[in-house]
């Protein structure tokens, strides 16, 4: 039996982005109220809790992830009443709350940069990372995350503000005692508020190496992190905020290592409840570069699979995901999202809820939606795939090749707004939305896919519930049955009490599976995403047909 404060180790959260998951208001943005409108739908699909990306007072440079006042809710999105009502309505339903924390850097509009910029005596110049010219040239060569350097530089003072990511994004200085306190009383006051938790935005780049040295082999990465003080960090907060209150902790962790992620999550509970990482979503990167096409690779994807479902079983708790509000829509990357879109939104549905750790569904990925496939530049709104755009046109590369990278590549994917019905702005909205939909909204939506009992909607909801019933699910070891195969995923799970067995064809075409090595006569079948009779003492041998997933209980 699971401690009521370990929840979260048999639950499904579902990832709202309010700017486009419903608006209220006939702004054209999504907005608190429009959540509310919708959580007897979450109740619906079955989830545990909702994890809501930042609503704070922001510039929106970075969609609120450059936040100028922690402790305030944005207009554009409603007031704090408006917050309080929707924490009650919540867990009035028996749905937790999770609030997105960001805590690497503030926006640059922040009290705290202003007074910083004001004078080097203010007591707030200590809470950004600021360094002399070196020769007249930024303080190391270290890269933003969204392209060109690290550093901006601030002619008053003349020195260098750090910035890993947007230059309106100022990374605070952890070092700082004074900045650790602050940071803590944000999530008191959010925590007495009665959230249930916090997911903590690029929280492993916190702590950074203090001789800011030149990286001659990368782009400064490794020297920031999973940096020097990073658990000691962790352990502070976890020890005075998230054991104090009681609320579960999922850390998004850059580039960083199994090894590390064991310690983050560890069940001691000394540091977080859970860990993203994101290198399964890298093995379609050419050399590892994200703003190049290429062919997704397979065996690499099972390996990391392997690798993380048996490096932290019984060591630390995966976060499962393919979808956020970072990557394109998951049935457009490594499904079909054409002829076998049902199917394969289906199958890596499967894949991916059977494993252990915490399921995490993105809105609308429950529905299959797809990437909305934007044709023109003016239809993106996201920084970082706008500075792409300029850095690849600047290198040569042809628009059209660079629009197609987009396509496939950027952010606003999955920004596009939620598909509720077949209306002009797809229930969104009543006018115009702040970023355009996909084109085929009016097919795949909330309304059609609840009316149809062989939906990918109602394939999550058995999910769902299948988490909650098979044990074997939760605390099961993995292994790959089938390592080499070039286009089956076949994985075990088992416990003490059961074996769960799940194949997955990740191909467009049939393929044949021979040599199980397992006896399949005693299963039972759990879930199929096809729609039609399956019995198993057919699957002596079998033929996978395109994107065909079974999973078999023994």
């Amino acid at each position: 039996m699971l401690e009521n404060n370990e929840w979260w180790r048999s639950a499904t959260i579902y990832q709202i982005y309010p700017k486009s998951f419903c608006d209220t208001t006939g702004s054209g943005t999504g907005d608190i109220r429009g959540i509310i409108s919708k959580l007897d739908y979450l109740c619906y699909l079955g989830v545990d809790a909702i994890w809501i990306t930042p609503i704070y007072v922001s510039p929106q440079i970075d969609n609120g992830y450059d936040v100028s006042d922690f402790c305030a809710i944005s207009p554009e999105y409603g007031t704090m009443d408006d917050f309080d009502k929707l924490l009650q309505e919540a867990h009035q339903r028996g749905l937790r709350v999770i609030m997105d924390m960001v805590f690497n850097h503030t926006s640059t509009e922040h009290s705290w940069f202003k007074s910083a910029l004001e004078s080097k005596d203010s007591q707030y110049r200590d809470f950004y990372i600021w360094r002399d010219p070196v020769d007249g040239h930024p303080p190391n060569n270290w890269q933003s995350k969204f392209g060109n350097s690290a550093w901006e530089y601030e002619a008053n003072s003349g020195q260098y503000y750090l910035h890993l990511f947007a230059k309106e994004q100022a990374d605070l200085n952890w070092e700082n005692p004074a900045v650790r306190q602050e940071i803590k009383n944000v999530m008191q006051f959010w925590a007495e508020k009665g959230v249930d938790g916090f997911r903590l935005d690029v929280i492993n780049l916190i702590s950074k190496q203090q001789d800011f040295p030149d990286d001659h082999a990368g782009d400064g990465r490794r020297f920031y992190t999973d940096g020097p003080r990073v658990h000691e960090y962790l352990q502070e907060m976890s020890q005075d905020i998230f054991q104090r209150y009681g609320v579960v902790t999922v850390g998004e962790m850059s580039s960083t290592s199994e090894e590390h992620c064991r310690q983050y999550s560890a069940p001691s509970g000394k540091e977080l409840s859970m860990v993203f990482n994101f290198h399964h979503l890298k093995v379609d990167y050419p050399h590892g570069e994200k703003w190049q096409l290429g062919a997704f690779d397979f065996l690499q994807l099972k390996a990391i699979f392997r690798d993380w479902q048996q490096g932290l079983y019984r060591q630390g708790w995966n976060a499962l995901f393919w979808c956020n509000h970072d990557q394109p829509r998951i049935v457009s990357r490594f499904g079909c999202d054409k002829q076998y879109r049902v199917e394969s939104a289906k199958m890596l549905a499967t894949v991916i809820h059977l494993m252990q750790g915490t399921p995490y569904i993105y809105q609308g990925e429950e529905l299959g939606m797809t990437n909305p496939c934007f044709q023109d530049i003016h239809d993106y709104r996201d920084v970082e795939s706008l500075n792409a755009y300029r850095m690849l046109i600047d290198k040569g590369v042809p628009k059209g090749e660079v629009l197609e990278i987009l396509s496939a590549r950027s952010r606003d994917n999955s920004r596009t707004p939620m598909h509720w019905d077949n209306t002009e702005y797809a229930g969104f909205s009543k006018v115009k939305p702040w970023i355009s939909l996909a084109k085929n909204a009016g097919d795949i939506n909330v309304k059609m896919s609840m009316e149809d009992k062989d939906s990918v909607l109602n394939h999550y909801r058995h999910l769902i519930r299948l988490r909650k019933s098979v044990k074997v699910i939760i605390d099961g070891d993995y292994v790959d049955l089938l390592p080499h195969h070039p286009d089956v995923l076949f994985y075990r799970r088992r416990n003490e009490d059961n074996e769960l067995i799940v194949l997955s064809n990740f191909k467009p075409h049939t393929v044949s599976v021979e040599d199980f090595g397992v006896d399949m006569s005693a299963g039972k079948i759990l879930i199929h995403n096809y729609n039609d009779d399956l019995h198993v003492s057919s699957l002596l041998s079998l033929k996978l047909r395109p994107f065909e997933s079974i999973a078999i209980l023994f």
